[in-house]
């Protein structure tokens, strides 16, 4: 490859994705989604953090570790267990990073 012959199609790709976002910011209020495509588009967020989130809690080196010494899996329950009880996003947050980092500090 040639030096700085990537950057045309880096900014082609950002423009793209950029009118893509712009184009359903404006054409927002100016139609109605049927009731069917709504209902199954609130769906789309938890689907996709649980594709981002369940593969680095479970997969290990490539494989799937549900063992004890999985110190993400573990801080990712102690996280859900908090999302559950509060409801607070920032105190998942922290009791998640705090939980993982106790773990790797004590059990290392």
């Amino acid at each position: 490859m040639i030096a700085g012959s990537w950057w045309p199609a880096l900014v082609a790709a950002g423009l793209v994705t950029y009118l893509i976002r712009l184009s359903f910011i404006a054409l927002l209020g100016r139609f109605e989604l049927p009731p069917l495509a709504a209902q199954a588009l609130r769906f789309v967020p938890p689907a996709v953090l649980s594709a981002i989130i369940f593969p680095e809690l479970i997969l290990r080196n490539g494989a799937p570790d549900l063992s004890l010494h999985n110190h993400r899996l573990l801080a990712g329950l102690a996280a859900a267990g908090v999302a559950l009880s509060t409801r607070n996003v920032l105190a998942t947050i922290a009791a998640g990073m705090v939980a993982l980092w106790a773990l790797q500090a004590l059990l290392g």
